[in-house]
């Protein structure tokens, strides 16, 4: 309720208005979800008015009464709500230039500091009490929650009299999160504003306003943001915005960039409900599923999930750890960003600038003794040896690399420094993986296989005859495409005696990707077929995604 209750107390009791007596009591009978200011107050020893009074007396700052107070409607387009709300603060009006604004806790003062940034105005502070302010916030831009209601409902939670840029910019975070887009971009073009969702990994060009909107629809962003400067526009800004949609907790990962035409902004979209997901989800068919998950139970080694940039590896790794988070096991994790938040579970962001690199994160983990550690990526020497002698130490580790497929994961550590006897007897198995589109279920249609399809996938007519072949159609479900959602195709190299003396020998990675096919390993493609036989994906979808798979 107040930043510093300590303090507040002691200036309450130097004024006489409160005793032992009275902090013995509150103590005894407030709720336990109460702080001992909350109790006071609600067990009428004080008042709001005598707290606000008193912290305005102390700092210097002026005291208010907001009961019955009119402001002006135009003042939400000063301060937006989401503003408002979040640091618990309304405008009251203009004086002598400078934007008024009513705080209850004078003491906030990462309050007093941000705000003048966000707005990117000069702020006159007032004192005032929580009931009043909440009651005038509430008359200036409607009862608790109508925020996240717009965001989450779109243009039926808005007003006439709201903003058009922050109609605009709801709106387009709506139509996103309803259409099921991964991303938002917003493209600065020469003439005009292009506005772009990525959707089941496709691009999809959504939108096109003119030009002189985009100055005001990044203001309005690096608002909601709380973190972003509006007045620089040389730099690259990150930021994350957070909302509700339809009960779900989403957040906007906010990358801003200049370019030769303004400033474009990319938002990842990334949906809570996805750290539920299982392997089965994902894409891994019950064998798969089955190796995998003893794979990942095991007590030491590295656990590696391979493929480029975009295939879900971070979200394999999350839902790996979700298998096997139990309160008996300390689970850390490092990453770039921290992109979900997990429950149970340890995490640790790099922050290069201040010194945490994912190597002196990882060196300062281990110190915390956790039987499980989660590495967001390999980069470089300093990182690999680190995560090896974690593993050959008694830990669990699990990593990604950017590798074309999982044997090439053995000669990529070679290139970083590593010697193969370190890998062969640290790392346990490698599973690589790409994304394809998963065929809508409400208008897939029994289809075949072209002679061509056929070819590509090594197929003849009697391995496909009496198989599940699907062909997509399209629905408003899916937007006319047909695809709704994406699945993982995988392939899974698991290490044994011979495999580890192939590496030691510095075996290329052909020899190694001969020998795991000897061994059972489905290649990439081969379980993207099985996927197109199940009526899953398609034939197209699979030979785009593989086309680098060596068969």
């Amino acid at each position: 309720m107040y930043s510093n209750e300590d303090f507040l107390l002691e200036l309450l009791r130097e004024s006489g208005m409160v005793n032992e007596q009275d902090l013995h009591h509150a103590r005894t009978t407030k709720k336990p979800s109460e702080t001992l200011m909350e109790g006071l107050i609600k067990g009428g020893v004080l008042s709001e008015e005598d707290v606000a009074q008193t912290m305005a007396v102390n700092s210097g700052m002026e005291f208010i009464d907001l009961t019955g107070y009119a402001v002006s409607p135009d003042l939400k387009n000063v301060v937006p709500e989401d503003v408002a709300r979040r640091y618990k603060v309304v405008p009251i009006g203009f004086e002598h230039g400078r934007l008024q604004i009513a705080i209850s806790d004078p003491n906030n003062f990462e309050t007093l500091d941000a705000l003048p940034h966000v707005l990117s105005t000069e702020i006159e502070f007032i004192c005032s009490t929580p009931g009043s302010i909440r009651t005038l916030t509430s008359s200036i831009y409607g009862n608790e929650g109508d925020m996240a209601g717009t965001v989450v409902k779109g243009m039926e939670g808005s007003s006439e009299t709201d903003a058009p840029i922050i109609r605009l910019v709801t709106n387009t975070l709506m139509e996103a999160f309803k259409n099921r887009g991964s991303d938002i971009h917003i493209e600065p073009m020469e003439k005009d504003l292009r506005i772009r969702y990525r959707i089941d990994g496709v691009m999809h060009d959504v939108e096109h306003h003119p030009k002189k909107l985009h100055s005001s629809i990044i203001a309005r962003l690096k608002i909601m943001t709380g973190t972003m400067s509006i007045d620089e526009k040389r730099v690259p800004q990150d930021g994350r915005i957070q909302m509700k949609f339809q009960d779900k907790e989403l957040d906007l990962r906010v990358s801003i960039i200049p370019t030769s035409n303004g400033e474009s902004v990319v938002m990842r979209i990334l949906d809570k409900s996805s750290l539920r997901l299982g392997l089965s989800d994902l894409g891994f068919l019950s064998d798969d599923q089955e190796t995998f998950e003893k794979l990942i139970t095991l007590p030491d080694g590295i656990i590696l999930v391979t493929g480029p940039t975009g295939s879900g590896k971070t979200t394999t790794l999350y839902a790996c750890l979700n298998f096997i988070n139990r309160p008996d096991r300390k689970i850390i994790t490092v990453e770039d960003p921290v992109e979900y938040e997990l429950p149970g579970i340890n995490q640790v962001m790099v922050k290069e600038d201040i010194g945490m690199t994912f190597a002196a994160a990882l060196r300062a983990m281990l110190r915390q003794a956790p039987n499980i550690i989660m590495l967001g990526e390999i980069r470089d020497m300093e990182t690999a040896s680190i995560a090896i002698n974690a593993s050959l130490t008694g830990h669990l580790v699990f990593s990604t690399l950017h590798t074309n497929d999982a044997p090439s994961a053995v000669s990529r550590l070679v290139d970083i420094g590593i010697k193969p006897f370190l890998i062969a007897s640290s790392v346990r198995a490698i599973e690589a993986q790409r994304l394809v589109r998963k065929l809508c279920p409400e208008c897939k249609t029994p289809g075949a296989l072209t002679e061509k399809e056929l070819r590509s996938l090594q197929l003849d007519a009697s391995q496909a005859y009496g198989a599940t072949i699907m062909d997509a159609v399209g629905c408003p479900k899916c937007r006319g495409n047909g695809f709704r959602g994406r699945l993982s195709i995988v392939e899974i190299f698991k290490m044994d005696d011979e495999v580890r003396g192939m590496i030691n020998q510095s075996l290329p990675a052909p020899v190694l990707r001969r020998k795991a096919r000897e061994l059972g390993m489905r290649t990439l493609r081969e379980d993207g077929v099985r996927k197109v036989l199940a009526g899953m994906t398609t034939a197209e979808e699979v030979i785009e995604a593989t086309m680098s798979d060596a068969n």
